[in-house]
């Protein structure tokens, strides 16, 4: 199974290769500084459909590339948090100014993908759990997150979106989210590494070998400082690393098999 975290500056694009070759795509930010699309990338490596699509979080960063992505690569599958519905979210998102493209053609998907799948697509040993705050409890999109948790053999990660700290501190009123927390190995840093995302009650429950910050650049020099002291270490290449961003390692790759430690590696 492996992983790959894209740098797609303040957005987010991860996708999952299962071992059968079903593929996961987590967001569809993009990187207008190099270029770099998922609906140019995915084709490119000999990908021919995504079995599923989860959405994380519902601005525009996260979406950018998925006017063109549904045009280039069937979907099967689209995954978010289902307790706001696309009139709801219009209106949402209408309060804090035009809709972007990413957005609408989220809205528009969401009409579409509402029929049960008669067969859901595998992904050997791949265990997932999802976890969200309700709307109308929360009203923002941030902390309307969706948090995926993905375990595989001795890989256990969380995706947890642009959730902000009161959204984290609802979850943890969950003892289902509190266990799949205590699994996790490898943690990608909500809000981009900001301090909103920070909660430090969650690394009571949590101690990951390595935080993973997806990032345009190092605004605030505390980002991997604070991260970096609930970090236990893992090695990368020739170093024991405890943050890595996307910023300075460009494309994150983790490959894990059966039996075996995380094998990370970097782009830069």
């Amino acid at each position: 199974m492996e992983i790959r975290i894209f740098d797609v500056e303040r957005g987010f694009c991860a996708l999952v290769i299962a071992d059968n070759g079903n593929v996961v795509l987590i967001d569809c930010g993009q990187n207008q500084t190099t270029g770099f699309m998922p609906s140019d990338y995915l084709p490119a490596n000999g990908c021919g459909g995504i079995e599923l699509f989860i959405v994380s979080n519902y601005d525009e960063d996260h979406l950018s590339d998925l006017p063109r992505l549904c045009q280039r690569i069937p979907i099967q599958i689209v995954h978010r948090n289902g307790s706001i519905t696309a009139n709801q979210l219009r209106t949402l998102k209408l309060r804090a100014g035009p809709i972007l493209p990413g957005v609408e053609s989220l809205l528009n998907t969401i009409g579409t993908y509402t029929k049960d799948v008669a067969k859901h697509p595998e992904f050997p040993d791949i265990e997932f759990a999802f976890f969200c705050n309700n709307y109308p409890m929360f009203e923002d999109t941030n902390n309307l997150s969706l948090v995926t948790f993905l375990h595989y053999h001795g890989l256990h990660i969380i995706f947890p979106g642009d959730l902000e700290r009161a959204g984290w501190n609802a979850l943890l009123n969950q003892q289902p989210f509190i266990n799949h927390l205590g699994r996790v190995n490898l943690f990608v840093a909500s809000q981009h590494g900001r301090e909103s995302g920070y909660c430090a009650e969650i690394f009571e429950y949590c101690q990951p070998e390595l935080v993973i910050i997806p990032e345009e650049s190092i605004q605030y020099e505390t980002r991997e400082t604070v991260y970096e002291k609930h970090a236990i270490g893992i090695k990368v290449g020739d170093s024991r690393r405890y943050v890595l961003s996307t910023h300075s390692a460009g494309m994150i790759t983790i490959h894990q098999r059966p039996g075996g430690n995380p094998l990370i590696n970097t782009a830069r």
